[in-house]
């Protein structure tokens, strides 16, 4: 399968500027998962700049904002 790296760029909000993934998805999913993480696209922007990609903070998130949309 091909990636689409230069589409997936668009909408990654990943705010870690060296991160050799962004825009990778597959890449960047195998990573989080394997620390039982979420990526930073599962985020709003203001809690992916914590850079706290675990799941209670991604509970934490849902219970505060309930569905919202950026």
């Amino acid at each position: 399968m091909e990636c689409l790296q230069e589409n997936n760029i668009r909408h990654c909000n990943c705010s870690y500027g060296s991160c050799e993934r962004k825009g990778k998805c597959c890449l960047c999913i195998s990573y989080h998962r394997k620390s039982r993480e979420l990526p930073a696209c599962f985020f709003y922007d203001d809690y992916e700049r914590t850079y706290d990609r675990s799941l209670d903070n991604f509970l934490k998130m849902v219970g505060k904002v309930g569905m919202r949309t950026e």
